[in-house]
């Protein structure tokens, strides 16, 4: 039998408190090899989680302990984040890091927000 009782929901709209800009790099126009700067595919407001204490030590060990978890709305095919894709975190701490998509999950059972694993890009 299904509860009646209402549940709410994991993150509300005061989580998403840090804007992150998705973008792409484009390749250079002229006769040096390299890419450009970057070409913005999507700018969203974001919950930012680092790795937490107890998980630490097994962060270390995986070599993860750079990596972060964030959150944002699912923007409905707006934009798809994948693998290829490098984001910028605009909060005090972050902005001189660019961060590289590691793995996108959505989340099934709540339809309403995407995680999205990223690691410092080297």
């Amino acid at each position: 039998m299904i509860s009646a009782t209402y549940k709410p929901p994991r993150l509300n709209n005061g989580d998403f408190r840090t804007k992150v800009e998705f973008y792409e790099y484009v390749p250079t126009d002229g006769p040096e090899a390299g890419e450009e700067v970057k070409d913005t595919l999507f700018v969203a407001f974001a919950k930012i989680d680092e790795v937490w204490m107890r998980d630490l030590e097994l962060a270390k060990y995986n070599g993860t302990v750079s990596d972060l978890t964030i959150s944002i709305r699912d923007p409905f095919k707006v934009y798809v984040p994948t693998n290829k894709h490098l984001l910028k975190i605009y909060a005090a701490g972050y902005e001189q890091t660019v961060y590289k998509i590691k793995e996108v999950q959505p989340a099934l059972q709540s339809r309403d927000v995407v995680k999205i694993i990223a690691e410092v890009k080297s």
